[in-house]
């Protein structure tokens, strides 16, 4: 009887969906976000990858902005030395959660430390992500604001010291006033395109990446279409920011990478990692379940394709070079761990467990684009074939998989 009822999930739904595809990518935008809210499917609760990130580029963060002080003591940031300067900060794909928070205070209270080079400015911060983002649960997290004349930077450590406001748009496009951005990041969110190739959308094109959700260890025309639209996307985005940002601004940019040793269709490295990454093995054969299975097409499957590109730093220098208008400081790749030996440990003694934090993590990350892609009730049979086949994998949980990231600092000329 379930089965039954499983295999007429599709009957409604199925030439919807076909007309949903025929629009290409161009309206990726408006679905393509981190999972908003606050349970255990959201991005606020299953953001750890990215707060690892962050914790590690915070010291470059922190350097970056220390050397920014003189630039504002001097004017080179187009500061007037008057005593309501403000100093505007802009957070780039800023998503949910606490990460972003955290960032803004951390330039905030960085720049505030030694209050000589601050004395009467103000903050103004600027929470920018796509119309679809969850702003409201964002903005719920906000500590009350306290704009205390206190020189003790660490006065009240609970209050928040800049005004607030959210910016919806595209950051592959205009978002602010010419020269009005004295300090801009990106945070985990640069590798998520503007939109899935067209090419790799026709059936009849050699880029058709059939049987597949990902880029890695795809066909070379496939690879070659996802490298082009990255090639673009960042190109736009830093011309947007040439435009938006004061001279001696500090541009800061920390996004998935990969190791410039490895060719595009690598875009993952060593094997343990390409094998347990929740956009590779366990990704396609959830689909391929579906598939089997009868609840969806060959066609609805291979027209899912994940719009991410984990760039090298070759490719990232090439687009400032293109672009101009901006002294690239420091451009360097790390790897960090999925997740703690005591967690991973955790896991192997659950592995129901760990195939429900996988299954929340690509929930957190993909559920928006999958429901629209195939609709709410097959979104969930999805997740839970995904859920299924990561618990049932005793063998992957022994593996250890690595997060390349790309840590940029660059200074508007």
């Amino acid at each position: 009887m379930e089965s039954q009822r499983l295999m007429m999930v599709p009957v409604g739904c199925m030439e919807k969906q076909r007309k949903n595809r025929k629009r290409g990518g161009s309206d990726l935008h408006s679905v393509l976000c981190m999972q908003g809210g606050d349970d255990d499917g959201s991005y606020a609760k299953n953001s750890e990858a990215p707060a690892s990130a962050i914790a590690l580029a915070e010291p470059l963060l922190v350097d970056a902005l220390l050397n920014a002080m003189t630039a504002i003591k001097t004017g080179d940031m187009s500061i007037e030395s008057s005593d309501t300067a403000v100093v505007r900060i802009a957070d780039l794909g800023c998503a949910t959660g606490l990460n972003t928070l955290a960032t803004v205070d951390l330039i905030v209270r960085t720049l505030q430390q030694r209050r000589r080079f601050c004395s009467g400015m103000e903050f103004e911060a600027f929470f920018a992500d796509l119309p679809s983002n969850d702003f409201n649960s964002l903005f719920r997290l906000l500590p009350p604001l306290s704009l205390s004349d206190s020189e003790d930077a660490d006065a009240d450590e609970d209050g928040r010291r800049y005004y607030a406001a959210g910016v919806a748009g595209s950051f592959y496009g205009r978002l602010f006033p010419k020269r009005s951005i004295h300090v801009a990041v990106s945070l985990s969110a640069l590798h998520w395109l503007s939109q899935i190739p067209k090419r790799v959308l026709q059936k009849s094109s050699g880029a058709w990446n059939k049987g597949r959700a990902w880029i890695d260890g795809a066909e070379a025309d496939v690879v070659a279409a996802y490298a082009r639209q990255s090639e673009e996307d960042l190109l736009a985005f830093l011309r947007c920011r040439r435009e938006e940002m004061v001279e001696g601004g500090l541009l800061f940019l920390l996004m998935a990478g990969r190791d410039g040793s490895q060719g595009a269709e690598n875009q993952l490295g060593d094997p343990e990692s390409r094998a347990k990454h929740p956009f590779t093995s366990s990704m396609d054969e959830a689909w391929r379940d579906l598939l089997n299975e009868g609840l969806i097409d060959e066609e609805m499957r291979d027209t899912f394709n994940i719009p991410a590109y984990m760039r090298s730093i070759e490719e990232v220098r090439r687009a400032f070079d293109e672009c101009g208008g901006f002294e690239v400081k420091r451009a360097e790749y790390e790897r960090i761990i999925e997740h703690s030996r005591e967690k991973q440990e955790q896991w192997i003694r659950s592995p129901v467990s760990y195939g429900k934090a996988k299954a929340n993590l690509v929930r957190a990350t993909l559920k928006p684009i999958i429901e629209a892609h195939i609709g709410p009730a097959l979104s969930e049979e999805f997740f839970n074939r995904f859920e299924k086949r990561v618990s049932e994998d005793i063998g992957m949980l022994h593996k250890t998989c690595f997060y390349g990231v790309i840590v940029v600092v660059a200074i508007k000329k």
